[in-house]
């Protein structure tokens, strides 16, 4: 079940994974739908990574399209239900902490159909987050709970979801981070776009700043907004900025146009995106799927909410958490540090996806 960008990013790595289990497994094939909402739409944000990540097309794409929360959650829960009950699945797999994360853990609940949560145990602690929200549902409803990291299985066990106490005995697994899956398995492709995508927007190696800004925490706040894009204009080297279509549309109502150093572009692939990321010199983003690429890329990250979900980043010295706050936007970029001195093991080996594809086959067969 996907319907934002992050979660095509993350089910590519799980496609490979269950072709390589079909291919050498011959007593358990798994046969895999994908179900897209529709939750994004637009060509640059879905139809170009489906195909520069060669996931299969979609059996199921429900097109709810853009709409507030309450109607687009309505319309997932309406159009989801009689496509779990045809299909009759073994499992649903969600992915992350979405609206489509949410309607599809409540759909598959009500039909007592077994749920697995990619990315679970999540925590910012902020739960007026509508991400915040999502992931807790989609956890207290799971059955199989496969976690990034060992600080999320210890969230999960703080809930006492996982433990010898839990009534409902749910497997909670420390598997890894799919995205890590992900940018390991495009990596030397992003590479050879690399000179391409910096001529296309005139870049040059580590002499510009990657800002990313779709938030709802952000976007619907004109405060914050005026005041990230402000920080952001007056930095010593040109912003990027590729503009997510919401945050787009957010801007123009309220007639804000980013100025000075900021650069707009339209959404970008993800191969382009891990170019740009790897060849900034810092990046500024309210994007939990951002700062965990730029961790890995060994790219300093400024992330522009008060919180974040992976703390992991902040104890590494990778990420620094500022908010819309001016001072610290500009205290934080002005305190660049070498790229490569802090450690990037805490969401596993790049085999997360591998390990999932195992812990469902098993988790069936109990």
């Amino acid at each position: 079940m996907v319907g934002a960008r992050p979660q095509f990013v993350k089910i590519a790595p799980i496609c490979r994974a269950i072709e390589q289990h079909n291919e050498t497994c011959e007593t358990v094939r798994i046969e895999h739908t994908i179900v897209h909402t529709g939750q994004h739409y637009d060509p640059e944000v879905a139809e170009l990574l489906f195909v520069q990540m060669r996931i299969p097309e979609p059996r199921h794409n429900l097109a709810v399209g853009s709409a507030s929360h309450g109607m687009q959650i309505a319309r997932m829960l309406d159009r989801l239900e009689p496509v779990l009950q045809s299909d009759a699945a073994d499992w649903v797999i969600v992915y992350g902490d979405t609206n489509s994360t949410l309607a599809a853990a409540i759909v598959a609940s009500r039909l007592q159909l077994p749920l697995a949560h990619v990315e679970a145990g999540c925590r910012s602690h902020d739960l007026g987050m509508p991400e915040e929200q999502s992931r807790i549902v989609a956890d207290h409803l799971s059955r199989v709970l496969l976690t990034p990291s060992a600080g999320a299985l210890a969230n999960l066990h703080r809930e006492g979801i996982g433990t010898r106490e839990d009534p409902r005995r749910r497997r909670t697994v420390a598997v890894g981070d799919v995205m890590y899956d992900a940018l390991l398995q495009n990596a030397s492709l992003a590479d050879s776009r690399t000179e391409e995508t910096l001529t296309r927007f005139g870049l040059e190696r580590g002499r510009y700043y990657l800002l990313t800004l779709h938030r709802a925490e952000n976007t619907n706040e004109p405060a914050r907004m005026r005041a990230i894009l402000g920080a952001a204009s007056s930095l010593d080297f040109p912003v990027l900025f590729p503009m997510h279509p919401r945050t787009k549309n957010v801007l123009a109502s309220l007639g804000v146009s980013p100025n000075g150093m900021v650069r707009v572009v339209p959404p970008v692939g993800y191969l382009e995106m891990l170019a740009l990321e790897k060849n900034a010199c810092k990046i500024l983003t309210d994007s939990g799927g951002v700062q965990k690429e730029a961790y890995y890329l060994g790219v300093p990250c400024v992330t522009l909410r008060d919180r974040t979900e992976w703390p992991e980043t902040v104890v590494a010295g990778a990420n620094c958490i500022v908010g819309d706050r001016l001072e610290e936007i500009h205290r934080s970029v002005r305190s660049r540090r070498e790229a490569t001195d802090w450690p990037r093991d805490a969401y596993g080996d790049g085999s997360a996806a591998r390990k999932i594809v195992q812990e469902l086959v098993v988790a069936s067969s109990s």
